[in-house]
């Protein structure tokens, strides 16, 4: 570190310098590095990042500084952000734990018809609804009926929820090109964010017992699709239909609910399928936060190496995805024929 250090005394900083101490703790390559008491050896020039400039200059702070200050901030700020948000997202955990009870509860011989009946109705398909019924079937022979349904439950709240906040959010952006500039940005964040970064200020703020822990997780990762394609499918209303109904002499209300909506369908029911698929990503990674569900046999089999285990909880996954989408897909096919019949 020749170089920062001529560097330091040129500006006159050497006294201003001195030691340096930092209050955050070292990283195990620092501890080793200290307790063989040999430095990293690096390049002559090395780029002039907070952790070499420290090394010339002791009162500069290092990475590890900034981190820790961040983690500080974070638990400073917790005790207000979990008194604001424990009785708004209460109401969610009781949702979640309601949905599983009543899964659970409900008997095999009752549930699988109405899941086979729900999948006869969204889709009218006999392939597909018989692809339902045996895969179904199929894991209740295999003995992973419970967990199927333990994941199937919280899909069905969490994308109900991301469904609900979505597709007015969604509407509202549509309205407003100011309120669309502001809400991108966050999308585009939380469509990017790799998905275990959700969990890490959750499990600051909420206990890994509680369910909407992993609840507020999957749903800030499923609700984009949603928000988006209901945004772009009433953008794309043809303006002539708009200005028919201008004509025609309706109110704001009635042509969002009479002419965009209607249009727009095809675009929001693409969305709500995009948003059920990943709503079953993010339950599956939830699992290391108690989520119960397949996600809990397919981390037993990385955790315990039983090969078995995860390969059967993996492909009752792969069932229930294809199930979703197919069920999904045929209801956004009978959207479509609709839309086009009229």
């Amino acid at each position: 570190m020749a170089f920062y250090d001529g560097m330091f005394k040129a500006f006159g900083l050497e006294q201003w310098c001195g030691e340096g101490n930092s209050d955050a703790p070292l990283s195990m390559a620092d501890l080793l590095a200290k307790a063989s008491g040999k430095g990293a050896d690096g390049p002559i020039f090395p780029f002039p990042s907070l952790d070499n400039l420290n090394k010339s200059c002791g009162n500069l702070s290092q990475t590890r500084d900034l981190t820790k200050g961040i983690e500080d901030g974070f638990l400073a700020a917790k005790p207000a952000l979990k008194s604001v948000l424990d009785p708004l997202t209460q109401p969610l955990s009781w949702m979640l734990d309601s949905a599983l009870w009543a899964f659970a509860a409900i008997p095999w011989f009752i549930m699988i018809p109405v899941l086979v009946a729900v999948a006869w109705f969204a889709s009218r398909s006999k392939g597909v609804t018989i692809f339902v019924a045996f895969s179904i079937l199929l894991l209740a022979f295999v003995d992973h009926y419970d967990v199927a349904m333990q994941t199937l439950s919280i899909i069905f709240v969490c994308t109900g929820i991301s469904v609900l906040l979505g597709v007015p959010i969604g509407i509202a952006m549509s309205k407003s090109d100011k309120l669309e500039r502001v809400l991108v940005p966050i999308l585009d964040l939380l469509q990017t964010l790799p998905t275990f970064v959700y969990l890490i200020p959750l499990i600051f703020l909420f206990s890994v017992t509680e369910s909407k822990l992993y609840g507020i997780a999957i749903i800030l990762y499923a609700i984009v699709p949603v928000v988006r394609l209901t945004n772009l499918g009433i953008r794309l209303v043809d303006q002539d239909v708009i200005e028919a109904a201008n004509a025609f002499g309706m109110s704001s209300s009635q042509k969002l609910t009479k002419v965009e909506l209607p249009l727009a369908l095809p675009n929001i029911m693409a969305g709500v399928n995009q948003t059920i698929m990943m709503s079953l990503a993010m339950v599956v990674i939830a699992s290391l936060v108690s989520a119960p569900g397949l996600g809990v046999n397919v981390l037993r089999g990385i955790r315990n190496l039983e090969l078995g285990v995860g390969i059967v909880a993996g492909i009752g996954i792969v069932l229930l995805a294809v199930i979703l989408d197919r069920v999904s897909k045929a209801a956004l096919q009978r959207v479509d024929m609709t839309h086009v019949k009229h």
